[in-house]
């Protein structure tokens, strides 16, 4: 009896290890999350990964549009001679100092098959000599054929008997957050480099003075990006890399491309008038950000709130009111200020958009024909211009030229205001385009000479460094 108990006792001493092993090798397990006042299970991990079932679920292939971009992105050196000044007396006169080489890099993509390129114009600005290198290694001298500094677009040339590839312009309004894109550049001088990301925000705007409209997106971007081609999956060229919010200047999380409606209106613009042609609708927004909003009850709206309308301007021709808040241009939604630029900006004079505004809690639309704008603060120095009516023309005995109307505080005490300017540099100012175009193009560097006209028509040059 002893013996066959003791046998007893291992065999159900095996068969518990047996069920143990079993239920730990080879049962799958069912675990559960639970809070601490319920039983209930929350999420079950008992699922096979996605990976495991099969292809297809939430990829992406990048190779096709990767292989059709590179070859139209294009590698971009400027030689700029620069002057450094060393002492006071050399600031407001321009006077001794020493001029220097500098070579700057960066991209370009090649628009048409005869060697149109569009890149950012701080990637051309002051050239010397531009140089192009394709992506099969090809070296071109470049030509200027135009530039906007307003939108940083500018449009060079290269001059072959070869057919180059190049990427045809997207709809940048079609474009939606989260959709992935990728920016092929050449960071660093590393030629024909393909990065990956998604756009995070459209109509970003980076300076509340000019309130551009940007493409925001998390592909990494680097210095000789600049001027790069931003793509969607199927290779349309929907931007144009052209800045990274960092404060290292390199790559942290954050870059920024012009939207390609905005760049194909500036070059076709720049091909058929030989400069770019601004649409104006002639409002000023009221700003959001401010304790004077928060008291008005404005600082939430969603929409543009209306708080000047410049005179005989199309809002103004049209009857837009004061406190009409913009909610809706065309198809475009308006939900801030840089909505209504970006739109505007691919629009030229002369244009009709429909305006939807919401008055007295009523939504109206009302057809606005826009116009070129009269009034400008002009890159670089700040300064605001407008242009010259026929009373100014007589007063001041010229036709061309522009009034500066506002001076910012750091150049207060010139005696600039109510003056005439009609040079910049060597370039003859005949209006704000002019004067947009020509102090776009000053060199942080070097020497800026303003030449004025005073009330008595004698000329006055001015020194900036």
């Amino acid at each position: 009896m002893k013996r066959i108990g003791g046998l007893l006792l291992v065999s159900i001493f095996a068969g518990v290890i047996t069920l143990g092993a079993y239920k730990f090798f080879f049962e799958k397990p069912n675990y559960a999350i639970v809070t601490s006042n319920d039983s209930q299970p929350i999420f079950s991990t008992n699922y096979s990964p996605t990976s495991a079932l099969g292809s297809g679920i939430n990829e992406v292939d990048f190779t096709n549009a990767a292989e059709r971009t590179v070859n139209s992105v294009v590698h971009v050196k400027n030689l700029t001679l620069s002057a450094r000044r060393s002492s006071v007396f050399d600031f407001f006169y321009g006077s001794g100092g020493t001029v220097t080489p500098q070579v700057g890099t960066g991209s370009g993509v090649i628009i048409s098959q005869d060697g149109y390129i569009v890149t950012n114009n701080h990637v051309i600005a002051n050239a010397t000599q531009l140089q192009v290198t394709l992506n099969n290694n090809q070296t071109f001298e470049a030509e200027l054929v135009g530039t906007d500094p307003n939108s940083d677009i500018a449009l060079i040339k290269i001059n072959t008997e070869d057919k180059l590839p190049y990427l045809a312009f997207g709809d940048s309004d079609n474009t939606k957050i989260g959709e992935w894109v990728l920016a092929v550049g050449n960071p660093f001088n590393l030629t024909s480099t393909v990065t990956a990301g998604i756009v995070s925000a459209k109509a970003r705007s980076l300076d509340t003075r000019s309130n551009q409209s940007f493409i925001q997106t998390d592909a990494a971007v680097n210095p000789g990006n600049s001027g790069g081609a931003l793509v969607n999956t199927n290779g349309d060229l929907i931007g144009i890399n052209t800045a990274i919010s960092s404060q290292t200047g390199s790559y942290v999380g954050y870059s920024f491309a012009v939207p390609s409606n905005i760049a194909k209106k500036v070059v076709n613009d720049i091909m058929e008038y030989g400069n770019v042609r601004k649409a104006f609708m002639g409002i000023s927004p009221a700003p959001v950000d401010t304790r004077d909003a928060i008291e008005r009850g404005i600082n939430n709206i969603d929409g543009v709130y209306i708080e000047s309308i410049e005179e005989e301007s199309g809002a103004d021709d049209a009857g837009l009111e004061l406190g009409d808040i913009i909610k809706k241009v065309d198809q475009i939604d308006i939900h801030k200020y840089p909505d209504l630029t970006g739109y505007l900006g691919t629009k030229r004079p002369n244009d009709t958009i429909n305006v939807t505004v919401e008055r007295n809690q009523e939504l109206l639309t009302i057809p606005v024909i826009l116009k070129e704008r009269q009034l400008l603060i002009v890159p670089a120095m700040g300064m605001e211009v407008k242009n010259l009516t026929k009373d100014d023309q007589k007063r001041f005995r010229t036709k061309n030229g522009v009034k500066i109307t506002g001076v910012p505080e750091r150049y207060r005490g010139y005696g600039l205001e109510g003056k005439v300017i009609v040079k910049v540099d060597e370039k003859d100012i005949k209006d704000i385009s002019d004067a947009d175009t020509a102090f776009g193009a000053i060199s942080r560097y070097g020497k800026t000479i303003i030449t004025m006209l005073n009330e008595k028509g004698e000329r006055e040059r001015l020194i900036f460094q």
